[in-house]
């Protein structure tokens, strides 16, 4: 196993599978945050909705990371 990595309080030790998905969801994260701000700046939109989306894709990457990393408390 990967033993001599240094283990987070609270999770499980990752594989580099692991790592790399989690990896790809913040590149993921990264390319929407972009999208998001050029929203944020575009006039005519209904920017209560663009921060609402905001939030909810923030959540689902929040939980898709968790849901990698399996933490084992709350």
């Amino acid at each position: 196993m990967m033993s001599d990595k240094p283990k987070i309080t609270g999770y499980r030790q990752l594989t580099d599978a692991d790592i790399d998905l989690m990896n790809q969801v913040k590149a993921k994260g990264q390319e929407m945050g972009e999208l998001i701000d050029k929203l944020k700046s575009t006039d005519g939109l209904d920017q209560r909705w663009i921060a609402t989306g905001a939030t909810d894709i923030q959540k689902g990457l929040m939980c898709v990371t968790r849901g990698i990393a399996q933490p084992n408390s709350f």
